[in-house]
């Protein structure tokens, strides 16, 4: 195990060290862990006083993933990214889409930061770009990443995080420099919908992307619930606010289906294309994920509405951009990384 980073002991007043509860500091549950104890997200430990990140080098799922996968459309579209996970999460959402690994016990093998950068290294047989910290959160996975992502940059890769945003901004900041695109899940626009069916709150994840937006290549994911998220002053809501940091930020709608403990119907297909119409109303790029419509996944440029980015699955063509990155057809520059 490696001791944790972002943590102090919590003043008790005890004069036995190794009976004192610490307080973790990573995300804004704050856990106060008592010794022999582990937080609420399972990846820290405090043993004999001192909290560990008892998840180190802990991997529960890894793939070479299609990039357009995380998801992110802006970013080296047609690129793969060696994918990995650890367990654990530090919410607890009903519609968990990966609650195997997030919210049961998976099988895990152990990892080095030194032998994950060596194998995202190989080009063969896909033209790899780097290492995404996905699947389950990355941030509970803190010290691991900050880790492996120095020594992915030393090695010209690209480090990628698909998070839930409920992460303090002490840490936030300091693993960002390493940080080369985020996607970053905005679960529902109410605080209410935090509470009730992910046991956090909306306030810290705006402020991650907020925080993140100016400091590496950022795209929203909201999975669209029915009777819970997805209604039009709720979706306006969100379109506002994102349209009010950048309307450039790439956001995507994705289709629900039932997971974990919903049982709630899968989202119908046009409330999904009545969120993007709204959207499109004051962002550039909206998509819709999960539903196999391919005038969700295109990008269309937002001048004059002809495709740029035509996506087969995740097979993309840059048929109407230039090498400077602008539409063909009328020279606006599309925000697009590549």
């Amino acid at each position: 195990m490696q001791q944790a980073m972002f943590w102090t002991p919590k003043e008790d007043n005890r004069q036995d060290k190794e009976h004192q509860a610490a307080l973790c500091q990573l995300c804004p549950r704050h856990c106060i862990i008592a010794p022999g104890k582990t937080g609420f997200c399972r990846g820290r430990q405090n043993t004999a006083g001192v909290l560990y990140a008892s998840n180190f080098g802990q991997l529960a799922a890894h793939a070479m993933d299609p990039i357009e996968k995380k998801p992110l459309y802006h970013y080296y579209p047609g690129k793969y990214i060696l994918s990995v996970g650890t367990a654990g999460c530090n919410l607890r959402c009903g519609f968990c889409q990966n609650w195997q690994i997030a919210h049961a016990d998976p099988q895990t093998i152990a990892v080095t930061p030194e032998h994950l950068v060596a194998v995202a290294t190989k080009q063969e047989p896909y033209p790899n770009i780097g290492i995404a910290y996905t699947y389950t959160e990355p941030f509970i996975w803190y010290e691991f990443i900050y880790h492996t992502a120095r020594l992915a940059r030393d090695q010209g890769l690209k480090n990628v995080l698909v998070t839930n945003g409920y992460v303090n901004q002490e840490p936030l900041r300091a693993i960002l420099p390493f940080i080369d695109a985020i996607n970053i899940d905005i679960k529902g626009f109410t605080d209410k919908f935090y509470r009730q069916h992910c046991a956090g709150s909306l306030e810290p994840v705006l402020r991650t992307v907020e925080t993140a937006h100016s400091r590496c290549h950022v795209e929203l994911t909201t999975l669209l619930i029915p009777g819970l998220n997805d209604s039009v002053p709720e979706i306006r809501k969100l379109v506002d606010w994102v349209a009010g940091l950048n309307p450039a930020i790439p956001l995507h709608f994705s289709r629900y289906a039932p997971s974990f403990e919903f049982k709630i119907e899968p989202t119908p297909p046009e409330t999904l294309q009545r969120a993007r119409e709204i959207a499109l109303e004051k962002l550039d790029y909206v998509y819709i994920g999960n539903l196999g419509d391919p005038q969700g996944v295109n990008t269309y440029c937002p001048q004059c509405g002809k495709i740029v980015v035509n996506r087969t699955w995740h097979n993309p063509k840059t048929v109407g951009l230039t090498p400077e990155n602008k539409c063909k057809h009328c020279g606006r520059e599309i925000a697009i990384i590549r």
